[in-house]
């Protein structure tokens, strides 16, 4: 019974995520504006989606903003700790308690404060953002959707599963023993927890920022903090299990001494080296996901911007847009998965680089 009920709760959701993908994010004019005097503007569009925000705006209803506040907590200098609502902000003109969100600077979209000489001063915020609740609901309903898998085996754990249990099954074999175990290597079971949490946390954040409406449509590992924390997690986990004989590749490698001493080159590529592949894990995700919201918010974009360039151009343009804008989805979703798989084989690679055995001697040799 709860089987068929998930199915169908996901098959609304996808369903609902579809139809109103092509309005979910278009921003309608101020009441009493003409349209022709105020076109819209696709590039603020696009970064409006793609930055982090204080509240979790779901539609506007003839020109009200229907909205999820969420708890802002800021420490300030000059008046200490504060916890109050993002609604307190549309409620006081945008000022509250001497703390507005700034709208230009190097501050923009950042809840600021003002000094006595009256510049633009940042308290320390650690305000529960969009992103921020959106990863808490992702990680919840990955946790939840993880546990009901782990029950339908526990109960039948010889039967063949069918639908939704079977296709994770699919997922999680895939990236289980075509990535971890033979990647990583002998060491596997030491690190398998950790590379499938990490696969089908980004995998699932993935497609929820794909759904445009809530819970979904955050940009979550579209923002760099997100993909930063992943890959550090990685960093730490390769350097910190990392064997004798890998830190000896590191600070004295078997390459002539001259490279090593008096200047060590060697060491410093090899550090440079150390650094440079999380910084790739990290660029890679972000870039990826980043680009593919822009390009779907893109496309809704011209369908707007041509409705002022006459009936046939924009009934062309908007059947070109909506054909594209399912094109890009259906890609998206592949690139979800993608990106996931690419983290995690990469997380793999490095583990495995940094699990070097040592040279087996003569007598170990013999032995065998």
């Amino acid at each position: 019974m709860f089987n068929k009920t998930l199915k169908y709760f996901l098959s609304v959701w996808m369903f609902l995520a579809m139809s109103t993908s092509l309005s979910a994010e278009v921003v309608p004019q101020a009441e009493g504006s003409n349209p022709e005097a105020a076109p819209l503007d696709a590039k603020e569009l696009i970064l409006e989606h793609l930055k982090d925000d204080y509240e979790w705006h779901i539609a506007t209803y003839k020109n009200k903003k229907i909205s999820i506040p969420l708890p802002i907590i800021l420490y300030s200098k000059n008046s200490g700790a504060q916890l109050f609502s993002s609604a307190k902000f549309d409620q006081n003109n945008g000022c509250y308690k001497g703390f507005y969100i700034s709208k230009t600077g190097k501050y923009k979209g950042k809840v600021v404060e003002t000094d006595a000489s009256g510049n633009e001063i940042r308290p320390i915020d650690l305000s529960l953002t969009k992103n921020a609740l959106s990863l808490l609901i992702g990680s919840f309903l990955l946790i939840i959707f993880m546990l009901f898998i782990a029950r339908a085996y526990k109960n039948e754990p010889v039967k063949p599963k069918k639908g939704l249990v079977g296709a994770m099954e699919v997922f999680i074999l895939s990236v289980y023993d075509d990535v971890i175990k033979p990647v990583v290597g002998e060491d596997y079971k030491k690190y398998r927890y950790y590379l499938l949490t990490l696969f089908f946390f980004i995998f699932f954040n993935n497609i929820l920022g794909l759904v445009p409406i809530f819970p979904g449509g955050a940009n979550v590992t579209g923002n760099i903090a997100v993909t930063l924390t992943l890959a550090l997690s990685t960093f730490l986990i390769v350097n910190l299990t990392g064997t004798r004989e890998y830190y000896k590749g590191i600070f004295w490698p078997d390459v002539p001494v001259w490279l090593k001493f008096p200047f060590p080159l060697m060491i410093i590529i090899e550090l440079v080296g150390l650094i440079t592949k999380p910084f790739a894990l990290m660029i890679r995700l972000f870039a990826n996901i980043m680009a593919g919201h822009a390009i779907v918010l893109g496309l809704v974009s011209l369908i707007f911007i041509t409705a002022h360039m006459g009936a046939a151009l924009s009934s062309s343009m908007t059947g070109f847009s909506v054909v594209l804008i399912i094109f890009i989805y259906f890609i998206e979703m592949l690139v979800a998965y993608i990106q996931a798989y690419v983290f995690t084989i990469f997380t793999a690679i490095f583990i495995n680089g940094a699990r070097v055995k040592p040279p087996k001697t003569e007598k170990s040799l013999e032995s065998t």
